[in-house]
C-alpha cells in the first residue's frame, strides 16, 4: 500500500472532501482524486462513494481511516522531530490569527520573518473562528483569552486592555454615573458578538470609575468596521487598545476611559502532540512584547 496515497486519502476524509483537502494541502484536486483512485485499485475496494453531494466514506473507507489516521500522524510527527533538529527553519508554516491581531500586528512580524527566513513559506489566515491546529492543519494558532486545553501548549505573548473611545466631535459626558442603577446612556457602535444589555465600566484618567449604558445605533461583525464607524462619529465604542492607541495619540479619537476588569490576554498555541519545530520556534521568538506592541 502506497503511503502517499494513504496520506492523501486520510486528508480527504479529514477535511471532508477533495476540494477542502486541496486547499488545505495546497495540492491539485485532480492529484488527490487520482491518488485515492489508485489506493482503491490497490486494495480492490471502494473507499469513497462517488456522486454524493457531501463526502461519504464507504464502510471499508471508514474502517481504513479510523485505523490509519493515528499512524499517519505519528509518521508526520517523526518527520517533524527530525526537521526540528535542522539548524535552518524551512518548509511551510501555517498560522491562524484573529482578524484584528493579524491586520494590526502580524503583518509587520510576518514581513520581518519572511526576510529573516526565506526558506520558510509562511501563510497567515486571518479569522475569528477558533481553529484547531490538528484538524485544520495549522502549525500555530493565536487566541484571545483561550480556555485551558490539554491538547495545546504555548505562551502568552501580549496583555491588552480596552478603551472606551469616541470621535473628538462627540462630547464626553460631563455627569457619568458611578453606579449601574443610573448609568448614563450614550449612542454606541457595538461589536456584534458583544452580549446585549452589557454596561461599560471604565476608569477615567483621573482614576474615577464611571459606568455607561451603551445604546446601540449600529452593530458590526468586525472590530475593524466598528473602529471605522467610530471615526465617522456614529457613536462611542469599547475597543482594544492595540487597535485604537495610535488614533488616540493622533487625536482622531478621544479615550473616555479604560475598561475595568482583567486585561485581555493573547496567546500563541500549538498542538501538544507535536514537537516544537525550528520554524515554529523561530516565529515564536518574534512574538515578544517589544516586537508585538504597536
Amino acid at each position: 500500500m502506497d503511503l502517499t496515497s494513504l496520506a492523501d486519502f486520510n486528508a480527504v476524509a479529514l477535511h471532508g472532501g477533495f476540494g477542502p483537502a486541496s486547499r488545505a494541502l495546497d495540492r491539485p484536486k485532480a492529484t488527490l482524486s487520482r491518488r485515492v483512485a489508485e489506493l482503491e485499485d490497490d486494495l480492490g475496494v471502494r473507499l469513497i462513494e462517488r456522486g454524493a453531494r457531501r463526502l461519504r466514506l464507504t464502510e471499508e473507507g471508514l474502517a481504513l481511516h479510523e485505523r490509519t489516521r493515528g499512524l499517519m500522524t505519528e509518521i508526520q510527527e517523526a518527520g517533524e522531530a527530525v526537521a526540528s533538529r535542522a539548524p535552518v527553519p524551512r518548509g511551510r508554516l501555517r498560522i491562524s490569527a484573529p482578524i484584528v491581531f493579524a491586520h494590526v500586528v502580524l503583518c509587520r512580524i510576518a514581513a520581518r520573518f519572511a526576510l529573516a527566513y526565506p526558506q520558510v513559506e509562511l501563510e497567515i489566515i486571518a479569522e475569528d473562528r477558533v481553529a484547531d491546529p490538528v484538524e485544520d492543519g495549522y502549525d500555530l494558532v493565536i487566541r484571545i483569552d483561550p480556555r485551558p486545553d490539554a491538547q495545546l501548549v504555548g505562551r502568552r505573548i501580549l496583555s491588552d486592555e480596552r478603551f472606551v473611545v469616541a470621535a473628538p466631535g462627540m462630547s464626553i459626558p460631563s455627569a457619568m454615573s458611578t453606579s449601574e442603577a443610573d448609568a448614563l446612556q450614550v449612542p454606541a457602535v457595538m461589536f456584534a458578538a458583544a452580549p446585549p444589555g452589557a454596561l461599560w465600566s471604565m476608569r477615567t484618567e483621573a482614576g474615577e470609575v464611571r459606568v455607561i449604558q451603551p445604546m446601540p445605533v449600529l452593530r458590526m461583525s468586525s472590530l475593524l468596521m466598528v473602529r471605522e464607524a467610530v471615526l465617522q462619529g456614529v457613536g462611542a465604542a469599547l475597543l482594544p487598545r492595540l487597535l485604537v492607541e495610535q488614533d488616540v495619540r493622533a487625536g482622531r479619537l478621544v479615550c473616555w476611559g479604560t475598561a475595568t476588569g482583567a486585561p485581555v490576554e493573547v496567546w500563541a498555541l500549538y498542538s501538544s502532540r507535536r514537537l516544537l519545530s525550528a520554524k515554529v520556534r523561530a516565529f515564536m521568538d518574534m512574538l515578544k512584547p517589544d516586537t508585538v506592541m504597536v
